[in-house]
């Protein structure tokens, strides 16, 4: 039998309406201004750490293997088809996003629009529903 922490799971789900909320907002105000180059900043960086942190309870709950990097954690989700291609192939480009945010944010082009930012709000709208579709596929719905 698995333990899965569907609490701390949903937790976190909850938190990626608001992630998206901030992305669309930025999308649609852009206009190089420095405050919503930070709300962007902010949002992606939330996203990454959501994402990733969703991945890990998933993979320590059906004792998947262990992962070695954020890229890791969604390559192994995906091949446990928590979620598919399309979803899997954009979060990878956002997990590679973490360094550049995190450590090397004095160097983060603030003056631009990143791509990301403008699909990102359908792809983890499709996330949140790829995730509770696993979870109610292999433990039944809560």
């Amino acid at each position: 039998m698995y333990y899965v922490n569907r609490e701390q799971i949903d937790r976190r789900l909850q938190a990626i309406p608001e992630i998206v909320e901030v992305l669309q907002i930025v999308v649609d105000k852009w206009d190089k201004g420095l405050s919503l180059s930070f709300a962007q900043e902010r949002a992606l960086h939330l996203a990454i750490e959501t994402v990733t942190d969703v991945g890990s309870f998933l993979i320590d709950g059906f004792i998947m293997r262990d992962a070695s990097s954020y890229e890791d954690i969604l390559e192994i989700t995906h091949k446990e088809n928590v979620f598919n291609n399309t979803i899997y192939n954009c979060l990878i480009e956002l997990v590679k996003l973490r360094r550049p945010l995190v450590q090397d944010y004095y160097e983060w082009d603030r003056s631009s629009l990143h791509p990301l930012t403008k699909v990102l709000p359908t792809i983890l709208n499709d996330f949140v529903t790829s995730v509770k579709d696993y979870l109610d596929r292999e433990l039944g719905t809560s």
